[in-house]
């Protein structure tokens, strides 16, 4: 309890110090730095959250994350400092919100199904130097929790996914290593291509999301982004996790491919992402593929999201790791469609308040119809406040 008040009040005393910081940015230090440059997003959800179907349910949650960003240039050098935090263990609970067909870390010694977990708190906490060789870059970048080159962008902070508040189905496809407890990434930038590569602990945090779980930077991966303008991201990326699975021995071979496009307007944003991915896990192979939209527009917005996800069946029907030496039940396909919408009711200071709803369906595999039904529907209804963004769109990017 003692740990989790401290953590609590880190993360309180944190948001208003670099909102107050906003001021600062782009203020001359001193030297021949260009000044600290501070940075901030965030956003908390007020969700009512049913689930439709045998699994499903009904809840209230709030799911919440903070980001905050210090930057600062010397000529050619630049020295950048992230946090982030989130009190989902807290405001979703330790068994986090309700997902059918999600799948997914573990708690109490079971796999974590039909639910999505919370994130922990310490989300990110790391550095990043780059210098400016010529029209080359070199960036070195690590710390005690950090993300590495293995996935799109993180579903947080695609733009394509600003209006959709619940993780996609392919969460532990795509972008699960988001938060990996110990990470060493080096980058080069040239021109329009941007070449990475990792080491990172690869094991999945276990259920008490108050600390943190370091481990050995014994898993890697390496991406490759493709900028051909500025609106455009292209990423394909490859990476080896060492014994990923708290209750599953075994190491795991993922890869992902996909583009997305983003254009800031004066008025809102608009912004869409495809996706593929697949895992290599177990003697089988899950893929999944994923294509979502979000369109910001003065104080209304849309969004959308289509995902045709393999999902660990076996799992999902007996609640249990499968016996390595019984027949297995091979992976089957879900399909997923979800719509939603949002209207802006009221802006202060920065702060951005919102009221929305969002639907989803379902195609369901004939051997989870038994478990989940035949046709569930699942629908959410929010209100959402978004933090002063100070220099960076919802999506985390840098406005500078």
């Amino acid at each position: 309890m003692k740990a989790r008040a401290a953590a609590i009040a880190l993360v309180v005393m944190a948001i208003p110090s670099l909102a107050k910081g906003q001021d600062m940015a782009g203020m001359n230090m001193g030297g021949e730095s260009s000044g600290w440059h501070l940075m901030q997003d965030g956003v908390v959800y007020g969700l009512f959250n049913h689930q439709g179907g045998p699994r499903g349910g009904n809840e209230f949650v709030a799911p919440n994350w903070w980001m905050g960003m210090a930057t600062r240039t010397y000529g050619k050098q630049q020295l950048q400092l992230n946090a982030m935090f989130s009190l989902d263990p807290a405001t979703v609970g330790r068994r986090g919100y309700r997902e059918i067909f999600q799948v997914g870390e573990a708690l109490d010694g079971k796999p974590l199904i039909d639910r999505q977990h919370p994130h922990d708190f310490f989300m990110q906490l790391a550095a990043s130097w780059r210098v400016k060789l010529g029209s080359t870059a070199l960036t070195i970048a690590g710390g005690p929790a950090g993300e590495p080159t293995l996935g799109p962008v993180a579903f947080m902070h695609r733009a394509s996914a600003a209006g959709l508040m619940l993780a996609p189905l392919g969460h532990h496809t795509f972008d699960s290593t988001h938060i990996s407890f110990g990470v060493v990434t080096t980058a080069i930038e040239h021109g329009r291509w941007t070449f990475e590569g990792s080491a990172f602990n690869g094991r999945e945090p276990d259920e008490h999301r108050w600390d943190f779980d370091f481990g050995r930077l014994d898993s890697v991966a390496g991406r490759v982004w493709f900028r051909p303008t500025t609106e455009w991201d292209i990423q394909v990326s490859s990476g080896h996790l060492r014994q990923p699975e708290q209750l599953e021995s075994g190491d795991v071979q993922r890869t992902t491919a996909s583009t997305s496009w983003f254009r800031k307007r004066s008025d809102g944003l608009a912004a869409v992402s495809v996706g593929y991915g697949v895992n290599a896990a177990h003697g089988e192979r899950r893929h999944g593929l994923f294509g979502e939209f979000t369109i910001e527009r003065a104080t209304n917005s849309l969004s959308g999201r289509v995902e045709f996800q393999q999902v660990e069946t076996g799992v999902l029907l007996t609640d249990a790791i499968p016996d390595p030496a019984a027949p297995g039940v091979p992976p089957r396909t879900v399909a997923a469609i979800t719509v939603g919408a949002a209207r802006k009711l009221l802006t202060w200071k920065g702060f951005e308040g919102a009221v929305g709803a969002q639907l989803g369906v379902y195609g369901v595999p004939a051997p989870l119809r038994i478990s989940h039904g035949n046709h569930p529907v699942s629908f959410q209804a929010f209100f959402r406040l978004r933090l002063p963004s100070g220099g960076m769109d919802h999506s985390g990017r840098s406005m500078r």
